[in-house]
């Protein structure tokens, strides 16, 4: 529930959904059967759920309640939730098979190794009485430590620490790989420790933002008061003041998308001069990181930060930092702080009126990639994973880069040097499916029945200590930054990677029984996606190798950025809240993903007929079929809270408006009989068409 705003320059396109996570399937758990297949498909006759429509409403008005607008207005969000979908249906069809999987090793009498950490850690989740008991005690030797804290120096280590205790910094930085280098791995720093979610909620004069700064402030107190501190209001005050100077010296959103200014590359025995103030040898040795040479992602805000960490009272630091410990770990502490976290975060930012269960919580905890997620995965894919899955999606995905092939031959704004460059790109492409072929170790890693907090340092310590010790070396390209029960998909454009968690292969996305065109117009789109983020306005600055370089002819790259700025303005006036609209321009690299990949889904579907007219099913032709399976994919309902949070925090358009993709196709228009006059008309020349 915490938002830790670290502008690290990550880049992977990390995430089909990210913020924006839509519709309702069936929720029974089923487990996959690897030898016989079912003999109809889950959803409807065909793969798509046609009671979820609303006939009454033109296509050409609204696609997406077309699509889904009877599921939409029946449908009641459940008070632990603040937004439900496609993505949200099919991840508790995930976390109920997981339940499944540690309720299992509980009843086992013989664990292996890695059953064994599953097993305790949830148990020490679930054991609430030990917990409560506990209280604030499991945090006390931190907070202990930022109370001897006398002086800069002392503060700078206590950043540098952040990695171990899980609390927020103002300058902070993390391990990835090297943008002109990708054999290489690479520190970035950058600026963040906000607790708000975006620079927006502490710079906005509205109302709204208005009353959630005083309700952050109120929240504040609460938290230091609950851990004895004096004067907390005061304290509290100050924190928000704090918090208001470094929210001010961040970069927008949108610009720190920006890959070419986020490269700034350094060698370590120049850092100092170039960013004096800051103690940058203390600062590394509290992770032990030899770092010969790094990347700055925000050069100017780091200046600035550095000069707010001299600047600013040092008990004020030390308050903040009290908080953001108390705050940031209140998942692992007793009901009562975790209660007065949550009614912050979860309601009054998110909308969200109780909590998830404490099994779901525990789940999370336990699920990604610097916990147990891959030796719950590994379970998850034996018991829930069919192969004919893995085979199947292979066969999309060289699908889909057959139809991009072709696409790209046939660009009239690309010139045929940039071509060249972009099919050598395409072709290598690398595609994981399902799951890691090496799977994560975890010898050496010491998890308790009875101490939580213990459990989670204890994982901390030892993905540190394996980052550590990989940071010199040649990168390892079999790592996995999703585990296989995610139900997600990402594009890595370091290693020019597009992978698909097992999760994911499953209704609506793919089903083995559905009628093709459903499966193209959902997985199809989710492939052309995360391809497309290769070619998107950001990862189309990478090259074929992952380096950041510019392989476009400046001509061809003119003739693109005029077409993504067309992009950026279409979806900067979709307005989902009075007075607060879709940030076309930060949203920009997953528009262009959605809108290439449905037109290379389409491409390829007609490319699988093989001349042939599709059949009319249900009175529904192929082209759409294909485009409600796309459309039902980005169902939604969620809490305006939430939905304020997605449009200025997150990098993704809300699924209302990703279901509107289909207006900038051809072929959607002729489908759905779409006119000059329907809201959602364009016309020919106002459809953009990029790849």
């Amino acid at each position: 529930m915490k938002y830790k705003l670290l502008a690290v320059a990550i880049a992977a396109s990390l995430g089909l959904a990210g913020c924006s996570q839509p519709e309702q399937v069936k929720e029974q758990m089923t487990k996959a059967e690897p030898t016989e297949a079912k003999a109809e498909a889950e959803l409807g006759s065909f793969g798509v759920d046609l009671s979820a429509r609303n006939e009454a409403v033109k296509p050409g008005d609204d696609f997406f309640m077309y699509a889904s607008g009877t599921w939409y207005d029946n449908y009641e969000l459940p008070a632990d939730k603040t937004r439900y979908g496609a993505f949200t249906g099919l991840a508790e069809r995930s976390e109920e098979q997981v339940k499944s999987i540690i309720d299992g090793l509980t009843e086992k009498e013989t664990l292996n190794a890695d059953e064994k950490l599953v097993r305790d850690f949830y148990v020490a989740f679930m054991d609430t009485e030990t917990i409560n008991e506990k209280g604030l005690s499991p945090i006390n030797d931190v907070l202990s430590d930022i109370d001897s804290i006398e002086n800069t120096k002392d503060l700078t280590a206590a950043f540098g620490k952040s990695w171990l205790y899980g609390y927020s910094t103002p300058i902070g930085g993390g391990m990835w790989y090297n943008r002109l280098d990708p054999n290489e791995y690479q520190l970035s720093v950058g600026v963040g420790g906000i607790g708000l979610p975006d620079r927006d909620y502490y710079l906005s004069d509205s109302e709204r933002f208005v009353k959630i700064r005083e309700a952050y402030v109120a929240h504040i107190e609460e938290m230091l008061t609950l851990a004895g501190v004096e004067d907390a209001g005061t304290k509290a005050a100050n924190i928000m003041a704090l918090e208001t100077q470094l929210a001010e010296v961040q970069w927008p959103r949108e610009k720190r998308r920006n890959r070419d200014l986020t490269l700034n590359q350094i060698e370590r025995s120049k850092l100092t001069d170039a960013y004096p103030g800051f103690d940058w040898d203390v600062y590394f040795a509290q992770s032990g990181y030899k770092v010969p040479e790094l990347n700055i992602t925000q050069p100017q805000p780091v200046k600035d930060v550095i000069k707010l960490i001299n600047q600013v009272d040092l008990n004020d630091w030390k308050s903040y930092l009290k908080y953001h410990t108390i705050s940031n770990n209140a998942g692992l502490l007793a009901e009562d702080v975790y209660m007065a976290n949550f009614d912050f975060y979860g309601r009054t930012l998110n909308g969200q009126q109780e909590p998830r269960p404490r099994w779901k919580r525990a789940l999370s905890q336990m699920s990604g990639t610097q916990s147990l997620g891959f030796a719950i995965g590994k379970i998850y894919v034996d018991e829930y994973f069919p192969e004919s899955s893995k085979t199947q999606m292979a066969e999309l995905v060289e699908n889909l880069r057959a139809a991009l092939s072709e696409r790209i031959d046939t660009l009239e704004w690309m010139g045929e040097e940039t071509k060249v460059n972009a099919k050598e790109k395409l072709m290598a492409f690398r595609p994981k499916i399902g799951y890691p072929d090496e799977w994560q170790s975890f010898d050496g890693v010491t998890i308790s029945d009875n101490d939580l907090i213990g459990n989670v340092r204890n994982l901390r310590e030892f993905f540190h200590a394996e980052s550590v010790e990989r940071e010199l070396k040649k990168t390892d390209r079999e790592r996995w930054g999703m585990t296989p029960q995610r139900v997600n998909a990402y594009y890595n454009s370091s290693f020019n990677e597009i992978v698909f968690p097992a999760a994911i292969l499953q209704p609506p996305f793919f089903d083995p029984n559905a009628d093709a065109a459903v499966n193209y117009g959902a997985i199809g789109a989710v492939i052309g996606h995360e391809m497309g983020h290769g070619f998107d306005d950001q990862g189309s600055k990478s090259d074929a190798m992952g380096i950041q370089t510019n392989w476009w002819t400046d001509e061809d790259r003119a003739a693109f950025e005029e077409k993504a700025d067309a992009l950026a303005a279409q979806y900067s006036k979709y307005e989902p809240i009075e007075g607060n609209f879709v940030n076309g321009r930060n949203s920009l690299g997953e528009n262009i993903g959605d809108v290439g990949g449905l037109a290379m889904a389409y491409h390829a579907y007609k490319l699988s007929l093989n001349g042939e007219e599709a059949p009319v099913i249900d009175g529904l032709t192929g082209d759409q079929r294909f485009f409600l399976a796309w459309a039902q994919v980005w169902k939604e309902k969620r809490t305006e809270q939430s939905m304020l949070n997605q449009l200025r925090a997150g990098t993704h358009a809300p699924g209302r408006f990703r279901a509107q993709a289909p207006r900038n196709h051809d072929a959607w228009y002729e489908a759905f009989d779409v006119k000059p006059g329907d809201a959602l008309y364009l016309a020919p020349d106002e459809r953009v068409r990029i790849w």
